[in-house]
């Protein structure tokens, strides 16, 4: 389980970028973290493989304080998806996905059978191995940063907007894949985005952020059936008011 206690985080003056953040993360969960730009969501996530640290509270993993660990052996042993994705221009999709088995000295054999299955897991296949990121699409860069991050086997995946740069049609099939593949392995998933939709659709819970806090957190059901606040309950209206403006558009272009 992951568990983030009364955290906060200060960046010099001003407010606070998180304020007293508690929340419980179950192991095997696809925890979906939203709110609005400056909320506090990237920061939360990040404090849990110590990109940044806290300035006050704890993060623990399976009960172990995470600042007992190097947090280089730690960001190792946790998946990490970006938005931007970040793949090394000068080296291949295959020495990409390789990168964190080989620094944890892996065998050249054992790495590349690796790189091969997860070319298979993120429906690519071996063929993509050796093509420089400069030659894939968006959603074939997000999938090898999606195989990257699952190279070394880790149990916990964290995504910070992973989906966000790439056009609707495969976002939205990306987002469905990495939740079967999450499922298929079993991972416990936190993911920031600004998306209700795609909360509510991939979620086992929700965090709703706010000016560095958590509002309300709950199931997609949960939230639904009884919002904490007009401002979860305007973030949850947020699909249907969505596809009411495209119902409108539709009638609009055919009259």
């Amino acid at each position: 389980m992951i568990e983030l206690r009364d955290l906060g985080k200060d960046y010099g003056a001003g407010a606070p970028a998180l304020r007293d953040v508690t929340l419980s993360i179950p192991n095997g969960a696809f925890m979906v973290v939203i709110g609005p730009s400056g909320s506090g969501k990237s920061t939360a996530l990040s404090l849990i493989n110590r990109l940044i640290e806290p300035s006050r509270g704890t993060v623990t993993i399976d009960d172990r304080d995470v600042r007992d660990s190097d947090p280089v052996e730690l960001r190792r042993r946790i998946g990490f998806v970006f938005q931007r994705i970040g793949l090394f221009p000068h080296l291949t999709a295959g020495e990409n996905i390789g990168i964190t088995p080989r620094l944890l000295g892996w065998s050249a054999k054992k790495v590349a059978a690796r790189v091969d299955e997860l070319l298979e897991l993120v429906r690519l296949g071996p063929a993509y191995a050796d093509r420089l990121p400069q030659q894939l699409s968006g959603g074939e860069q997000q999938r090898i940063g999606i195989a990257r991050a699952l190279a070394a086997a880790p149990s916990i995946m964290l995504m910070d907007e992973p989906f966000a740069a790439l056009d609707p049609l495969t976002r939205d099939e990306l987002g469905s894949e990495y939740r079967a593949i999450h499922d298929r392995l079993g991972l416990t998933t936190v993911m920031v985005t600004h998306d209700m939709t795609e909360a509510l659709l991939l979620a086992d819970r929700i965090a709703v952020m706010r000016d560095g806090t958590i509002v309300q957190t709950g199931t997609p059901q949960e939230l639904v059936a009884a919002p904490a606040d007009d401002f979860v309950g305007s973030l949850l209206d947020t699909p249907r008011r969505r596809a009411e403006r495209l119902r409108q558009a539709m009638q609009g272009s055919s009259a």
